[in-house]
């Protein structure tokens, strides 16, 4: 075989183990666990909010949506994979929020959520700059009936309120997630009036 067309595989090889390591959910498949991945940009409330997900996540069915949120103040969007154990979720919760206050606000809901459960595992919490824009976050596992849960949660301050979302997924899996669900937040950007692109 010609010596020029080996170091062509090899190159190519070392490009697709490269990116691998990477795993960059904006430049083309990445696989975790068993499977690849494709994100894709999606927008949402109207077209204000976009976020790049999984292009195979789908709208969780009411029935599902009800028995994984029994309460009424579900998340408006629910984006799951097909078993609907990995999950990234988006609400506006009408209480307003500035740039200024989103630490703030991270480490009440954080006080909330240890003193509603106080089993959960608390991990990282900080706030990053995205696009300008502050989003605090903080990830934890927290236990369900039949298996435990790795959460991520994050806030940021869109049209003056609060935009709160989750990725959550089995916590056996997080090894494989984590970094991807960090990555998936920092592809948001908010479209402001007269910002098209």
């Amino acid at each position: 075989m010609d010596q020029r067309v080996d170091e062509k595989i090899l190159d190519f090889i070392n490009e697709a183990e490269k990116r691998e390591a990477k795993k960059d959910i904006c430049s083309g498949p990445v696989k975790i666990g068993e499977r690849y991945y494709e994100f894709g940009e999606s927008e949402f409330f109207d077209e204000k909010l976009k976020i790049y997900i999984p292009k195979d996540f789908d709208d969780m069915s009411l029935a599902a949506r009800k028995l994984k949120y029994p309460s009424e103040n579900r998340p408006e969007i629910i984006k799951c994979n097909e078993k609907g154990n990995i999950c990234i979720t988006l609400n506006i919760i009408d209480s307003p929020l500035d740039e200024e206050h989103v630490e703030e606000l991270k480490n009440g809901m954080k006080m909330i959520i240890k003193k509603t459960n106080p089993a959960n595992v608390f991990y990282e919490d900080g706030v990053l700059k995205v696009h300008s824009k502050n989003i605090g976050f903080f990830d934890f596992k927290s236990y369900a009936i039949d298996d435990s849960l790795y959460n991520l949660m994050f806030f940021l301050e869109f049209k003056e309120k609060t935009l709160m979302g989750t990725f959550s997924c089995l916590y056996k899996e997080c090894e494989e997630w984590r970094d991807i669900a960090f990555q998936v937040i920092k592809t948001i950007r908010i479209i402001k009036q007269g910002d098209e692109n």
